[in-house]
């Protein structure tokens, strides 16, 4: 069982270092909070959310396919090494369909996904970015008229200082909250819930505080520009369309959504800077994770069955 455990963890590192970015990664590179700051908050909170709302998720992963103590391990090292690779190259990729693909991978071969369960996460999917532009867009508008009415530029800026800290923290809760279940989901069941959510958190926390600063100047620099008050509403309504799902209990991706809330927040305050071109090659990651990780789950599973045919 403790060996099962070591790919969930290698998962929950590669995950935290890529997801890191989509909470805090625009208040840092906008100056509004230092990197170590945010590490160590957004490290605490991502093991609160994991512990307080996490169950859901851990079940809804449980269910896209039927697992064993092997094709967990196999699909969770294979999402695993899919998240790295992402991470490496500086793209913001989707841990949700990293792992929603190494689960297919192996369970189209073995005939035991549940095909309605992966219906309702595809759809999430594709409402998380969309959700989060126009929440952003609007929180933008809205919240404009209340900064406005603050007099000093001092007073603004210790406002947006203060906001950038709780929302990234709540933003944080909500990333451990949705998204442990992309790191222990398979092993639901099969160990404690509990345990599950104990063991996604900690990991996840851990690779944030050790190589999460790569990803985040991607996320908050490259797509478009953002003054201090609309980096804090990108995360505000990105941390909310998260926390949402992860109540409705579907693991979406952080990455979507922050791109989509970056965006509405860019369009809200009139810019046409916005870098298609990076766009591009993140929507291109995240068609490409889900296969990637299929195919190299898919490819370990039969490695290990052949081997296991030799004794």
């Amino acid at each position: 069982m403790f060996f099962a455990i070591i790919p969930a963890v290698v998962f929950g590192w590669a995950l935290g270092a890529n997801d890191a970015a989509n909470v805090y990664g625009t208040a840092v590179t906008s100056g509004l909070v230092k990197y170590r700051v945010a590490v160590v908050l957004s490290a605490i909170f991502i093991v609160i959310g994991a512990l307080l709302e996490g169950s859901r998720g851990l079940e809804t992963i449980s269910s896209v396919s039927s697992q064993t103590l092997l094709t967990a391990s196999v699909s969770t090292i294979g999402a695993a090494l899919s998240m790295t690779i992402m991470t490496y190259l500086g793209i913001p990729s989707s841990s949700s369909q990293a792992m929603m693909g190494a689960i297919l991978g192996i369970g189209i071969l073995n005939s035991t996904v549940d095909w309605s369960v992966l219906t309702k996460v595809v759809i999430c999917w594709i409402v998380t970015p969309i959700g989060a532009a126009i929440g952003s867009f609007f929180l933008y508008k809205l919240s404009a008229i209340l900064f406005r009415r603050i007099k000093t530029i001092q007073a603004q800026d210790l406002s947006l200082k203060i906001g950038a800290l709780i929302i990234g923290a709540y933003g944080s809760y909500a990333l451990g909250a949705n998204n442990v279940a992309n790191v222990t989901g398979p092993l639901a069941g099969i160990i404690p819930y509990e345990t599950a959510a104990l063991v996604g958190g900690l990991s996840i926390a851990l690779g944030v505080l050790t190589f999460s600063k790569r990803v985040m100047l991607t996320v908050g620099k490259q797509i478009t520009l953002l003054d201090h008050f609309s980096a804090v509403i990108a995360v505000l309504s990105q941390a909310i369309t998260v926390w949402v799902f992860a109540v409705i209990g579907v693991p979406v991706s952080t990455s979507q959504a922050i791109v989509g809330a970056v965006i509405g927040a860019g369009l809200a305050r009139g810019s046409s800077d916005i870098n298609f071109k990076i766009l591009r090659n993140i929507a291109l990651g995240w068609l490409q994770t889900p296969l990637i990780a299929g195919f190299v789950s898919l490819g370990l599973y039969l490695i290990v069955n052949a081997v296991k045919g030799l004794f």
